[in-house]
């Protein structure tokens, strides 16, 4: 596994929390984690800017709400 720096760990916290934010309490475990494997996935693969990291937060949040609807 590669090491992220401070900074990709704070965007990508920032980036979660901008994900979920409309939800109450921040969101339920499981959405939260499906968000957050996404961002480490993302993250590892280079992507470690806190507008790239919002838009794979926001993507993998779509995901969620597509899959929950009938």
């Amino acid at each position: 596994m590669a090491k992220l720096d401070d900074r990709t760990i704070a965007n990508m916290k920032v980036a979660l929390d901008r994900a979920c934010a409309s939800f109450p309490y921040g969101g339920d475990h499981e959405t939260r984690k499906h968000i957050a494997q996404k961002l480490m996935q993302s993250a590892k693969k280079g992507n470690v800017t806190l507008v790239g990291l919002r838009t794979v937060a926001n993507r993998a949040l779509s995901e969620l709400s597509r899959r929950k609807s009938p």
